[in-house]
């Protein structure tokens, strides 16, 4: 297994992160928000973008994946839900990366069920090379290639996670 060089520094992730929560914070003022992490993927950055978001708000979190290692599963599984009751809240959902948009999208179909006043989704990364399934996103962070990428809370088999930085992964045989 090899992690190279950073695609995105530490200090381009905290500038970005600091440009996102300045723009939601504007945008929600006011608003009944209710911010909620994508977990496990999305900790670093939910902690990062909510500690600098200036309007006052609530958090809750989903545990979700679509993934075995590197290869998507082509199902999504829900392994907790939110416990916030989102009837008229302003709702926005905090991902790491969107990459087919299968996972993003089913979320966001649950989360609508439950008559949000808003829904509106902020991710990091967006890898639109392998969108299969169109979900709007608000608030992205960076386009990426068509890589595999780890750090920055994003991993292999639940490793480099902890990496301050995002990296293309490569498996080595």
């Amino acid at each position: 297994m090899v992690v190279g060089k950073p695609l995105l520094t530490v200090a381009q992730i905290q500038k970005k992160v600091r440009a996102l929560a300045d723009t939601i914070s504007d945008d929600y003022e006011g608003k009944n928000l209710l911010a909620v992490g994508i977990l496990k993927g999305a900790f670093i950055f939910f902690s990062d973008i909510v500690k600098l978001i200036k309007t006052p708000l609530r958090i809750d979190f989903i545990v979700a994946s679509s993934y075995m290692k590197t290869d998507t599963i082509g199902e999504v599984k829900i392994f907790y839900d939110i416990r916030e009751d989102i009837t008229n809240k302003d709702v926005l959902l905090i991902e790491d990366i969107v990459d087919t948009g299968v996972s993003m999208n089913y979320i966001r179909e649950r989360i609508l069920m439950k008559g949000p006043k808003s829904l509106r989704i902020c991710t990091l990364l967006d890898k639109k090379e392998r969108r299969q399934v169109d979900v709007p996103l608000d608030y992205v962070g960076f386009e990426i290639p068509n890589e595999f990428v780890v750090g920055y809370g994003l991993d292999y088999d639940n490793r480099f996670r902890n990496l301050p930085y995002i990296s293309i992964f490569k498996k080595t045989a």
